[in-house]
């Protein structure tokens, strides 16, 4: 069992930068590909980046790209998602996802096994 937890969400204002933080534990895995999620009110959940995913390290949504960044620091399991010119249409709750290492770049929520609780963003314009 894989136990993921967010954090660093919150509100700031738009142009700002937040940076989140997830921290796994339990039966943690070197190859995994952690995934980074998010859903605004009455939209579905969304792709937003993974790492260490299939044969590219890192990959974004076209939402995201050149804004968001995905890192992370084994010692610590601990993945980041560093937002960068943030702008109201981010405003969602944001989850991280983890599962087991695979061919294929995994964006579709199900194609995921374990899960955070999610941390709240929201942007003001």
């Amino acid at each position: 069992q894989v136990q993921l937890v967010e954090s660093g969400g919150g509100l700031v204002q738009a142009g700002a930068s937040l940076r989140l933080s997830c921290a796994a534990s339990g039966r943690t895995f070197s190859s995994a590909v952690m995934g980074w999620f998010r859903q605004a009110p009455g939209k579905e959940r969304e792709f937003v980046g993974c790492i260490r995913c299939s044969t590219t390290n890192t990959y974004y949504a076209d939402s995201v790209k050149g804004r968001f960044t995905i890192s992370g620091d084994g010692a610590k399991n601990t993945v980041y998602l560093q937002m960068n010119s943030l702008k109201p249409e981010d405003t969602a709750v944001y989850f991280c996802a983890a599962r087991q290492w695979g061919v294929m770049v995994p964006t579709a929520p199900g194609a995921y096994d374990y899960w955070g609780q999610g941390t709240q963003v929201t942007v003001s314009s």
